[in-house]
């Protein structure tokens, strides 16, 4: 499905079967020397098969055609090695740069999620079945490096880079000053919340995620256009909604915490999860793992301001009340 939103600029949504999400928007910039598309969706036939019918009658030349990738997760890095061709550049972020290049990030996860009370065996099929490890790109394309602060050209659009750590290690959203339009990616939605994870690379990553929402706030935006569900105009509105969602949440773990020492995985069932099923037993097993990675990330952050403390007994991390 193709939307034209603004000359010159179009969303395309592509379908995620079988996962929350339902879908990825991926916008494409059009202009008279070279196009740029933003997030790419998964790698997988579903979001090929709309992905390059729709590409084809927006009349997108790849060989002239550049990709910006807000973060690594796999529905927006996932078809980058379907789409860049050697005329291609691919934009990511210089932090996850280095993860993407890294040996070790999934074995460190395994391990931390193990640590926090995950049960080795259903952390290895939920490891198997994760959309992360299954619709990664056909193959590694060479990236350009970007930062923060640094603009990028395409058509008549002026696009700076505005790193907003959280969602992931080194997100970034992309905003043109001009025309007061933030490409938010995963940094802020408005019909759900973005899911923030405990990261091996990130010592506070709810921390840094409230952080980088006040930086948002801070931006002159009249349209908000997310990688998920619907745009919006409202984003101070929406930002102050997610900083109270996950005061609510830290609110739920203090209170797990007062029925006595949990590890992660334990402490997780006690808070509230917009999913359709009546019992932790029920989850997926990768919502489980999306579920404990983002308790996780909240007992990290009472852990960093005194209000919650851990120790380790048999290999396992416990988390207690200060």
């Amino acid at each position: 499905m193709i939307e034209d939103i603004l000359p010159g600029l179009y969303k395309i949504e592509l379908p995620l079967p079988k996962n929350p999400l339902k879908s990825v928007n991926c916008y494409v910039i059009r202009g008279s020397d070279r196009n740029l598309i933003i997030d790419t969706g998964m790698n997988r036939p579903e979001c090929r098969e709309v992905m390059f019918p729709a590409l084809k009658k927006l009349e997108i030349d790849l060989e002239r055609t550049d990709l910006f990738v807000t973060h690594l997760h796999a529905d927006h890095f996932g078809l980058t090695g379907d789409l860049a061709t050697d005329g291609s550049k691919c934009y990511f972020g210089r932090a996850e740069t280095k993860i993407v290049k890294g040996p070790r990030h999934w074995a460190d996860l395994l391990d931390y999620y193990t640590a926090n009370g995950f049960p080795v065996e259903a952390l290895k099929e939920s490891m198997a079945k994760h959309p992360g490890y299954l619709y990664s790109p056909s193959r590694v394309v060479d990236i350009t490096e970007v930062d923060d602060g640094q603009v990028i050209e395409a058509g008549d659009y002026s696009l700076t880079c505005v790193e907003t750590p959280g969602h992931s290690p080194g997100h970034m959203c992309l905003y043109d000053e001009s025309k007061k339009i933030l490409f938010s990616g995963d940094h802020i939605l408005f019909d759900i919340t973005p899911n923030i994870a405990h990261w091996p690379e990130m010592g506070d990553a709810l921390g840094d995620y409230l952080d980088s929402l006040d930086r948002a706030g801070t931006l002159d935006v009249e349209l908000v256009l997310p990688a998920h569900r619907r745009s919006w105009h409202e984003h101070r509105q929406r930002i102050e909604e997610l900083k109270q969602h996950h005061q609510l949440r830290l609110g739920e773990v203090m209170a797990a915490l007062e029925e006595g020492d949990m590890t992660a995985y334990e402490i997780a069932p006690y808070i509230t999860w917009k999913i359709d099923c009546k019992d932790w037993k029920d989850f997926p097993i990768v919502q489980q793992w999306f579920a404990v990675g983002e308790t996780i990330a909240h007992l990290v952050y009472l852990q960093e301001r005194g209000r919650v403390r851990t120790y380790t007994e048999d290999e396992t991390i416990y988390y207690a009340l200060a």
